[in-house]
């Protein structure tokens, strides 16, 4: 679980617990029980089993399962075969599986290109 970096704390919201109020976090947060409030993690991770009413933002986020509230992925955000989202879905990349729910919006940020511009000198 603790990896090589030892600034990045990994949390974990169990099967069992509750939690009502705002999470913000470094490293990665995995949530297999109830969220009320708005969660912000480097990367976040939501268990099958999981319902989280709130706004998740976070680099990257698997959603495995229910989130009531609006998504901001920086990076990525995946939508596995059991997850469910109401609401909107906003990040550069986004995976949904078959069966998975989604019901809203996405919005997806293009990246900015970098145009290089030759000059084109005669001697």
């Amino acid at each position: 679980m603790f990896g090589r970096n030892p600034g990045k704390l990994e949390s974990i919201i169990g099967a069992d617990s509750h939690f009502k109020g705002e999470i913000e976090t470094k490293g990665t947060l995995r949530v297999d029980g109830g969220v009320e409030g708005n969660v912000r993690a480097d990367w976040v991770v939501i268990g099958e089993k999981a319902l989280i009413k709130g706004d998740v933002e976070a680099r990257g986020i698997i959603v495995g399962g229910k989130v009531e509230g609006n998504i901001r992925g920086k990076e990525i955000v995946e939508l596995r075969n059991k997850g469910n989202v109401s609401g909107e879905i906003f990040s550069n990349k986004l995976t949904i599986a078959e069966g998975a729910v989604f019901e809203g919006k996405s919005s997806m940020k293009k990246e900015e290109q970098k145009v290089v511009e030759l000059s084109n000198k005669e001697k």
